[in-house]
């Protein structure tokens, strides 16, 4: 990376920028970052990853009923026996990111 040509002066000349760990849309890192913090909201929320998708992330309460949740590119899928697990589920995603709701599932590939 290399400084902005507008700041580029002779006591600035051969430094470059320091990003603060922040990802940025872009970056072919932003991806994985972006990932990896969903995945650890998803642990924090009692949810835990597949080991043979690590995109499918599964809860399951005391009395056996199951959530199910899946991430296929920038998309959700949110699947569940009991609705208002599901409301909780999308209020706690709304809390953490910036989410749009699409509404029902009408087509999923394979």
């Amino acid at each position: 990376m290399r400084m902005p040509p507008d700041f580029e002066r002779d006591d600035t000349r051969g430094k470059v920028c320091k990003l603060k760990k922040k990802s940025l849309y872009g970056l072919k890192q932003s991806p994985k970052i972006w990932f990896k913090r969903f995945s650890d909201t998803q642990n924090q929320l009692g949810y835990k990853q597949g080991q043979a998708n690590h995109s499918l992330f599964t809860k399951i309460e005391s009395d056996g009923r199951t959530t199910i949740l899946i991430v296929y590119i920038d998309d959700i899928i949110i699947t569940r026996d009991n609705t208002q697990e599901i409301e909780k589920l999308k209020h706690q995603l709304r809390e953490a990111f910036e989410v749009k709701e699409l509404g029902e599932l009408r087509y999923f590939l394979g």
